[in-house]
């Protein structure tokens, strides 16, 4: 199990922004993580990524926990945000220099050239973020991630910013990773690449996991049974809403 999450709760003061949520992710698996804007998925995220301490529960990976052995769980993950927060004053073929100095990463200019070809940065080598495009930071900031063996990936609205042609090939660059054996958690709004690319998915509103399955067990459900078959039919459907937006 390369990701496993049991009970897991973050409060702020009074507030609960996740209640309670157990999950996990396999090796080879892209799970989708979705849910109305305020449901919990980014601070769920930044938890997993001990960026946040949950408050209580249990995450691991790789069997490391992540809050008894955070350098173990660490090593293993990388966490790709939707905000992409670069150092101002690094070229990006810096910022995967100092990946690599920090993960000890073997080999790091040849893997960096491979990625940055991957994600369609080449020529932009020596380039600061300023001159960088908002589309291309995202794509500097999930190179980074991926640019060290880490079994399990966490990817927060990685489309963000990106046009059609790169739309395209991050979604192949995704699935080629789980198909090298990666756990991918993957949260985006954008629910037609959810279902396209995700083997299962996870459906949060108001902290709580509401919905788990693969999009034809969602759809199998007696309580959905009138919500049709596609993941966005079952997403209004299952946050109490219907297409056309209005509350049940």
């Amino acid at each position: 199990m390369a990701l496993s999450v049991e009970h897991l709760r973050r409060t702020y003061g009074a507030f609960t922004a996740v209640d309670d949520l157990s999950f996990e992710v396999r090796a080879g698996e892209i799970v989708g993580l979705i849910g109305p804007n305020g449901a919990g998925k980014t601070t769920t995220l930044r938890s997993l990524a001990g960026i946040l301490k949950p408050t209580s529960g249990l995450v691991r990976i790789d069997t490391h926990d992540l809050t008894g052995a955070p350098l173990e769980a660490k090593r293993r993950l990388a966490f790709m945000p939707d905000e992409p927060h670069l150092f101002e004053y690094l070229t990006v073929t810096e910022h995967l220099r100092l990946i690599g100095r920090l993960y000890g990463v073997p080999d790091i200019d040849r893997r960096s050239t491979a990625l940055l070809g991957e994600l369609e940065l080449t020529g932009k080598e020596t380039a600061l973020p300023n001159e960088l495009s908002r589309g291309m930071r995202q794509k500097v900031v999930i190179a980074c991630g991926l640019v060290r063996d880490a079994t399990t990936l966490l990817f927060d609205e990685p489309l963000t910013g990106l046009d059609p042609i790169g739309i395209r090939r991050m979604r192949t660059t995704i699935v080629a990773r789980a198909r090298d054996g990666a756990a991918i958690l993957l949260s985006s709004h954008l629910l037609h690449l959810v279902e396209e690319v995700c083997t299962r998915v996870i459906i949060m509103d108001r902290g709580r996991k509401i919905a788990d399955g693969t999009v034809a067990e969602l759809a199998s459900r007696a309580d959905l049974a009138e919500a049709g078959s596609n993941l966005e039919q079952i997403f209004f459907r299952v946050t109490g809403h219907d297409t056309a937006g209005t509350a049940r």
